[in-house]
């Protein structure tokens, strides 16, 4: 039976890093990993183009989506669109073995069809407001991986990151969350101990 490529989802809220976050991953993965994004949009590509310009990956390993309508509609329930995307890649890249599949700029009640991806990464940022992960909902309480971005911007938003990080705890029980600031590169070692240990099932030591 041909093994199937595991899709990772990536969600979050318009700016909250999501783009800057499968840059990462792509430099981070893709030259050991048969990896490809797809990145979702309303009505233009902008995401893929970002990603492409940045030499994330090669083109052909890039697709963007425009869903033409509410963002997170394509990702949870009508995802015929991404399937569509998916089954493509795998056709045209043998072997793939990773998809990253970032979602539109959504809202907290966002969250990907199971049918869709195998593990979903919910991204934030404390610029947003440090009551975010308070207010809860399906993707703060739910995801596999909760990342909190943009922390070192804290002091200047008037966040409090301690608050934070124990509304975090609150809401998530042991569910993992992460506290990063991926332009900075603060917190990118614990993402990437946590996508070897969850995503590509590798032993981190």
């Amino acid at each position: 039976m041909k093994k199937k490529a595991v899709r990772v989802g990536i969600g979050g809220p318009v700016g909250s890093g999501k783009s800057t976050l499968c840059l990462e991953l792509c430099r981070r993965y893709g030259e050991s990993k048969n990896m490809a994004v797809i990145t979702n949009d309303i009505y233009t590509r902008e995401d893929a183009r970002m990603l492409i310009r940045e030499g994330a990956l090669p083109e052909e390993r890039i697709v963007g989506v425009e869903t033409g309508g509410c963002p997170h509609t394509a990702i949870r329930d009508d995802i015929s669109m991404n399937l569509d995307a998916v089954e493509e890649l795998e056709k045209r890249l043998k072997g793939l073995e990773l998809i990253l599949i970032e979602s539109g700029g959504d809202n907290l009640t966002a969250t990907f069809s199971p049918e869709l991806v195998d593990i979903f990464i919910y991204v934030i940022d404390v610029t947003e407001g440090d009551d975010i992960p308070r207010k809860g909902g399906p993707a703060i309480a739910g995801s596999d991986l909760l990342l909190v971005n943009k922390v070192t911007l804290a002091p200047y938003v008037g966040a409090n990151v301690e608050q934070m990080k124990a509304d975090c705890l609150s809401k998530r029980g042991e569910r993992p969350f992460i506290f990063s600031d991926l332009k900075a590169g603060e917190g990118k070692e614990a993402l990437f101990n946590w996508f070897d240990r969850e995503v590509l099932f590798t032993d981190v030591g």
